[in-house]
């Protein structure tokens, strides 16, 4: 019999493995994919964005359910992170923002080094394996070498949610789970892109950056850049803000946030009369995508509020499957303070398969691995 079951080889599934083994039991981790951590190294072409080095009440407060997470991310948070990494041999810088990240950057040599140490605990991972849900007690699943049957001791369930299916994150376990009287909140992108019905032409601008700008909505105002496609708007300055924009609220840009509109409007008429509007645009010092956005959005407004306020013309979030993570998962109503399912003894979850939300900045990553050590640990006391 299989001792200690985690389903999923992603963040939060590898450091369930990790405690469970560390705590002496026989772990056994199956991956649906035919290598793990796939949305993990996906995260890292980039970049990859640990966490996020500010206080703990400051952190905690960019999740949208704090107190459940509260004891989850007191045990593992910005520091505990950055010592994980570390004791990998990945050694780790704080950028200007307080987003910390590998000093190689990349995820690949911090994923190399665990699923090593990993192996030397004793783990055995097994890909190419896909949950398929219950016989009785037993999970059933789908493998390379036919249909398993497994009645692990103990599981940790750490599938993720239902954003970039084709890394492994499909949501196909919701119907098993609510079969078994399992509540499952629904699910909505988070940290997304939002679409726009751009005019033709704004085509010649899609790829660009707009930079600089300040990002308001709902009482929230957030520093960062966004980018223009012909799908909308996307980038860390429109993720910040992607769950009032989701929840509709309005979005209104300051496209120069570092002078006052009366200092802009000063500037606006020191220049010659009957100049075009664009080109007074460019004289603020202002890039052609810019340029051209203003153009879009901000046509027949005075110049100097359109720039200060610029009201985004948005039609709503982009898919899910295009989301960079997910609202929505398993209810905290339906776990116990262990994450352990209530209606479920001795199946634990973990990870972005939990109803909880939290914006781009380390905050995913670190929520995932906490909760994956969280309910790696509690498996571990039976």
């Amino acid at each position: 019999m299989v001792e200690a079951l985690v389903i999923g080889a992603g963040p939060a599934g590898l450091m369930a493995a990790e405690e469970l083994a560390r705590a002496g039991r026989r772990v056994l981790v199956v991956e649906a994919k035919p290598s793990p951590a796939r949305k993990f190294l996906m995260a890292g072409k980039s970049g990859l964005n640990v966490t996020k080095d500010q206080p703990p009440e400051a952190f905690l407060a960019a999740y949208d359910c704090p107190e459940k997470l509260r004891p989850i991310l007191a045990d593992f948070g910005p520091d505990a992170v950055k010592a994980f990494c570390r004791g990998l041999g990945q050694e780790v810088f704080t950028g200007s923002s307080g987003r910390v990240f590998p000093v190689v950057m990349k995820g690949s040599p911090l994923l190399r080094a665990w699923l090593a140490r990993l192996a030397g605990l004793g783990v055995e991972l097994r890909s190419r394996w896909r949950w398929t849900g219950f016989q009785g007690k037993a999970l059933t699943f789908d493998t390379a070498e036919g249909p398993e049957t497994l009645r692990p001791r103990v599981t940790v369930l750490a599938l993720g949610g239902a954003s970039w299916a084709r890394l492994g994150a499909d949501g196909a376990w919701v119907p098993w789970l609510a079969e078994r009287a399992v509540d499952v909140t629904p699910w909505q992108p988070a940290n997304m892109g939002f679409v726009v019905d751009w005019s033709p032409h704004m085509a010649r601008h899609f790829g660009q950056a707009i930079k600089g700008a300040a990002l308001m909505a709902g009482g929230l105002r957030e520093r960062g850049e966004f980018v223009l496609s012909a799908k909308g708007v996307e980038g860390g300055g429109i993720y910040a803000l992607s769950r009032v924009l989701r929840q509709g609220g309005a979005l209104t840009i300051d496209l120069i946030p570092d002078l006052p509109q009366a200092e802009i409007a000063a500037r606006l008429s020191r220049m010659k009369p009957g100049e075009s509007t664009a080109n007074r645009l460019r004289k603020l010092g202002l890039p052609p995508a810019t340029v051209a956005l203003v153009m879009e959005w901000g046509r027949g407004m005075d110049v100097a509020q359109a720039v200060k306020a610029l009201p985004a013309r948005l039609q709503g979030p982009r898919p899910l499957d295009e989301a960079i993570s997910v609202a929505g998962g398993v209810a905290w109503s339906a776990v116990t303070g262990d994450l352990e399912l209530k209606s479920l003894p001795g199946i634990f979850v973990a990870g972005e398969m939990l109803d909880w939300e939290a914006p781009t900045g380390g905050y995913l990553l670190t929520a995932s691995w906490a909760t994956g050590r969280w309910a790696g640990r509690a498996a571990a006391r039976i």
